[in-house]
């Protein structure tokens, strides 16, 4: 999990429902990312806005188009919130748990769904703040 910056080369409404999104992570280039947000965030919000993306998901095609990472949000059935990273980092910027070592993995194994284990116990305070 690390802290990224999405760009402002947001495509809006690429497919159903689709944006198609530049987000720096401190590397190279910026990924490129597909993401499900548009019924949920207005393209204005999505400007040059900090997140936390999980980036080493095996890369997936989706509407013919390859994303290398996914945008971390939190929700409730009324709302979506893109998870915001700590004040003061910056992309490229590790997200670590307290209390958990901080071992990552160059890419999960999509047979395992280890990402589908731990998402059920990703929740949020009322306060707003991202919890494991």
């Amino acid at each position: 999990i690390m802290t990224g910056t999405l760009s402002s080369g947001i495509n809006a409404e690429y497919g159903d429902g689709l944006y198609l999104e530049e987000v720096e992570v401190g590397e190279e280039k910026p990924r490129q990312v597909i993401s499900g947000l548009v019924k949920h965030i207005p393209i204005e919000e999505m400007q040059n806005r900090p997140c936390i993306l999980l980036c080493n998901l095996k890369p997936a095609k989706m509407r013919g188009i390859m994303s290398h990472a996914m945008v971390m949000c939190a929700s409730t059935p009324e709302k979506v919130e893109i998870l915001a990273p700590p004040a003061g980092s910056k992309p490229g910027d590790k997200v670590t748990v307290e209390g958990y070592p901080a071992t990552s993995v160059e890419q999960l194994n999509p047979k395992k769904k280890v990402f589908e284990g731990v998402q059920p116990d990703f929740l949020v305070s009322p306060e707003g703040h991202a919890l494991y």
